[in-house]
């Protein structure tokens, strides 16, 4: 008999006990992110698939969950799918990181509203100058690469 895939609910509980110990480059518990992001993805008509991948997005990235483990869950492979295409590779050329969230159904809504929420102005304003400004150029780019419009706006100096 086929097992069962993970409930949404059962992926969010999984992602916030294993990104558990984890903090954001604010300090902030980084299950808030993960929060945001499924929210954002919903906000922006995703679908369940979608937000499960939300939950997952960075969980291979950051080493909390295994390869293994994500190739052994009960999960729709169109969820597994995402969230390789989502896991940036250490040393992984840009470029080649979004062509392949491009190439992954469902992945670029997933990384839009993880984008949006790394970008958030409140979140940005936590970080030292020198941070925020490499990271806003990274997410600038990224969304570029994305054909994402740019949501960065005029800034004051």
């Amino acid at each position: 008999m086929a097992q069962q895939n993970l409930t949404l609910g059962e992926i969010e509980a999984i992602a916030r006990e294993a990104h558990a110990a984890q903090r954001d480059k604010s300090g902030a518990p980084y299950t808030e992110h993960l929060a945001a992001v499924a929210d954002g993805v919903r906000a922006g008509g995703g679908s369940e698939e979608q937000m499960a991948a939300a939950w997952l997005h960075d969980a291979i990235e950051d080493g909390v969950l295994s390869r293994t483990w994500l190739d052994e869950a009960p999960l729709p492979q169109s969820v597994k799918d995402m969230v390789l295409a989502l896991s940036k590779g250490e040393g992984e050329d840009l470029t080649d990181y979004t062509r392949r969230i491009l190439a992954t159904p469902g992945a670029r809504l997933v990384k839009e509203a993880d984008l949006a929420h790394n970008a958030n102005p409140d979140r940005l304003a936590a970080l030292d100058e020198q941070t925020r400004a490499r990271l806003t150029e990274k997410y600038a780019k990224t969304r570029a690469l994305l054909g994402l419009p740019d949501t960065t706006g005029p800034h004051e100096a």
